[in-house]
């Protein structure tokens, strides 16, 4: 299948396509890669582009040389003499890349790049993303058809989403394809849909420079509407989450939607595009609004059956701050009058509404067919390992194991505690005795992953301790337990609802799973 664009046409100027392919074998050829980029400008000036530094990058790249010169024209897009750019392209791409209006001239003379296109490293394999470029290089004003690179919130989704091998994958809302080259490796076939065409322009370009064609397939419109009646074993999402009014200045990040709005409509609709045991994955954002539970406005988005769900909050923001996050975003200077005006404007929406702060993290949705829906909404604070994507993975196992079992088949079951995980004991000045210390708190921490820490009795992390995957089941450790030490009481009933909470974060693996 050949990339296409259906429903729609992107506007004659939007070419950008055209000249992607051969652009980037340039590219490849004379190392304006990552790894090319690296080696030539070392650590220091490495930062300097990553920051957006561009007084340090220009004065780094004097040397005349052709990553120089690359630099120059592709990052600092610098005015270049037209005879300049066609001899370090070479006259046939030179020409291809005006043509395709990845450049401009302005008169007879000066060509200057207007497309990002930047290189980087996604998934192990040096690619390059075409958008447009933001102010960091260059001062400029983002117009409302502004298309956004590689950011924050594009690799947060990339390092959440799987990349197991499935069939297909819908990317809602591509954007310049980010997400596209984080699944290129797993699916046999990609769609793609934006309700930009400026956008899905951009994103053909950045797949026809990886070689993707054959595999991709785009379509404009809004929400789900391009796929109206399709399913997909994949979803992967990053919806204009910006929490605000209906007002829409830029495309990519204000949905037009009141407030949480596009998280809501994205979370409630998706399970219908799952194939069986398909899952999404998604960035959202909602609002903490007067006394309801983040946690239970949230899922009340998602139907009553048919998924699992997890919610993770990644952080929050009261409104001041989060107002004065995305005027940055915009470029626009806090001390402006204009950002005053929009600020109190924005503020003033909020304070209507009753929101008193702003969430905003992962949402995971698998399809478990006719049974009720599961889902867990939670927190997660504590810092992580970048990469949550083979978490998420076995959380969908673990949740699928918990699904299916009993207070007495938990019991009966064999466990194995998981490799990375650590005892605390936090020990306190023994006030009864007047001296030393005495153990206050308990705390079995995994170290890898999200870092889920639980706090525990002692009589359970020494439970805990005697888990063995070929070893006694959890109630014969129980028993053996007790009898060791004269107790008495319900302690199995405590230790198999402990042990449930501890297997749904992956603090100790039921040993079926083990091999899976």
């Amino acid at each position: 299948m050949s990339t296409h664009l259906d429903s729609s046409t992107p506007d004659p100027a939007e070419r950008f396509g055209e000249a992607a392919s051969d652009l980037t074998a340039y590219f490849t050829e004379v190392g304006f890669d990552s790894a090319g980029l690296a080696a030539h400008l070392g650590p220091e000036y490495l930062s300097a582009l990553h920051r957006g530094d561009p007084g340090a990058l220009r004065f780094r790249t004097q040397t005349g040389n052709v990553l120089d010169r690359l630099l120059q024209a592709f990052i600092l897009r610098d005015p270049v003499e037209k005879t300049d750019f066609v001899q370090l392209l070479g006259t046939e791409l030179a020409n291809k890349v005006i043509a395709a209006n990845i450049a401009v001239t302005h008169g007879p003379a000066i060509v200057r790049v207007v497309i990002d296109v930047r290189p980087h490293i996604i998934n192990g394999i040096s690619r390059w993303v075409f958008s447009d470029p933001d102010a960091a290089m260059v001062r400029q004003d983002a117009a409302e058809d502004h298309v956004p690179g590689v950011g924050a919130a594009s690799l947060s989704l990339m390092q959440f989403c799987p990349t197991t091998p499935v069939g297909s994958v819908l990317d809602l809302g591509t954007g310049s394809g980010v997400q596209i080259l984080g699944q290129a490796q797993a699916a046999d076939q990609i769609t793609a849909t934006d309700i930009s065409t400026r956008a899905l322009a951009l994103a053909d370009a950045t797949v026809r420079g990886a070689g993707l064609a054959h595999k991709v397939t785009f379509s404009t419109g809004p929400w789900f509407a391009p796929v109206a009646g399709q399913k997909f074993d994949r979803i992967v999402a990053n919806p204009p989450f910006v929490v605000g009014s209906t007002d829409i200045t830029h495309t990519y990040r204000d949905s037009g939607l009141e407030l949480d709005g596009a998280s809501e409509l994205v979370v409630s609709e998706i399970s219908d595009y799952l194939a069986p045991g398909g899952s999404a994955y998604l960035l959202g954002s909602w609002v903490h609004q007067g006394d309801i539970p983040w946690q239970h406005r949230v899922a009340g988005w998602l139907p009553s059956h048919g998924v699992a769900a997890w919610i993770l909050q990644r952080d929050f923001a009261d409104p001041a701050h989060y107002v004065s996050t995305w005027l940055r975003d915009e470029a626009i200077d806090l001390r402006s009058q204009e950002a005053s005006e929009r600020s109190a404007e924005w503020l003033q929406h909020f304070n209507n509404a009753d929101v008193h702060a702003i969430g905003f993290g992962y949402i995971a949705i698998q399809d478990i067919g006719d049974q009720p829906s599961e889902i867990i909404a939670e927190e997660i604070p504590q810092a992580y390992d970048d990469r949550l994507a083979d978490e998420v993975s076995e959380y969908f196992l673990r949740a699928a194991w918990l699904r299916e079992q009993t207070k007495d088949t938990i019991a009966e079951s064999q466990f194995q505690l998981r490799p990375q995980v650590a005892r605390e004991i936090i020990e306190v000045p023994d006030t009864d005795s007047g001296m030393g210390f005495r153990p206050s708190v308990y705390r079995l921490t995994r170290m890898d992953g999200p870092r889920w820490s639980h706090e525990v009795d002692h009589h359970v992390a020494a439970i805990v301790a005697g888990l063995h995957p070929q070893g006694l089941a959890l109630a014969e450790v129980v028993e053996m337990y007790t009898a060791a030490h004269g107790l008495e009481g319900e302690l199995l009933d405590q230790a198999t609802r402990v042990i449930a909470d501890l297997v749904r974060h992956g603090v100790v693996i039921p040993a079926e799973l083990l091999d899976v």
